[in-house]
């Protein structure tokens, strides 16, 4: 019998459900970002209950918060390290990440949009993008890269072209008959440009 100090809480798997809810709700925040999210979708997908999701989370802006925050990590592992000495394989491991979790890109494009990082998802962004451009300047001192384009400039240019052809041009990068060969070939485009681009 379930006793009256039980009625709203969580249920004892509270941990497994939240993995799900925010799963469920990465795909679909992805896809329609907040305005367009519904709840009720995110819960048959993670194969709760919209009820739950408002006692893990308070509402469906706390939910992206939530989500965005929980992959914030990983989106800044994938950006380092970078070797000052090997700038041009840097791109080529930011368009891999990027290209295979297309998902988490969008994400962070609805999070400008929509104007949602989360004090502590912004700070470490922050903090990721200092350490970036430290090394940036490294590469500089050292003779690896260029000092015509400021640290910024480089950093700015490097990044757009990783990550950039994987927003433009993801769905063109593997055909049916030729699997992956479209990513391959592009990867290589990208990786020599950037080679030719920090070249002192």
């Amino acid at each position: 019998m379930e006793r009256a100090a039980d009625i709203g809480k969580p249920p004892r798997d509270s941990a497994a459900t939240k993995r799900r809810l925010l799963a469920a709700a990465t795909q679909e925040f992805a896809e329609r970002g907040i305005a367009g999210a519904r709840v009720d979708r995110i819960a048959s997908a993670a194969q709760a209950n919209k009820r739950q999701i408002y006692d893990y989370f308070g509402d469906k802006d706390r939910l992206f918060d939530a989500v965005l925050e929980s992959h914030t990590g990983a989106i800044i592992d994938a950006t380092l390290p970078i070797d000052p000495d090997d700038l041009p394989a840097y791109a080529g491991r930011l368009f891999d990440y990027h290209f295979t979790h297309p998902e988490l890109v969008r994400l962070v494009q609805w999070a400008r949009l929509e104007g949602r990082f989360t004090p502590a998802s912004y700070g470490k962004r922050v903090d990721s993008y200092r350490r970036r451009l430290a090394v940036i300047e490294e590469a500089q001192r050292r003779g690896r890269a260029t000092s015509a384009l400021t640290a910024q400039q480089l950093l700015t240019l490097i990044e757009s072209l990783a990550v950039g052809w994987t927003i433009t041009t993801g769905e063109f990068l593997v055909s049916a008959d030729a699997p992956f060969s479209g990513r391959d070939m592009q990867r290589e485009v990208i990786v020599e440009t950037v080679r030719s681009l920090v070249a002192p």
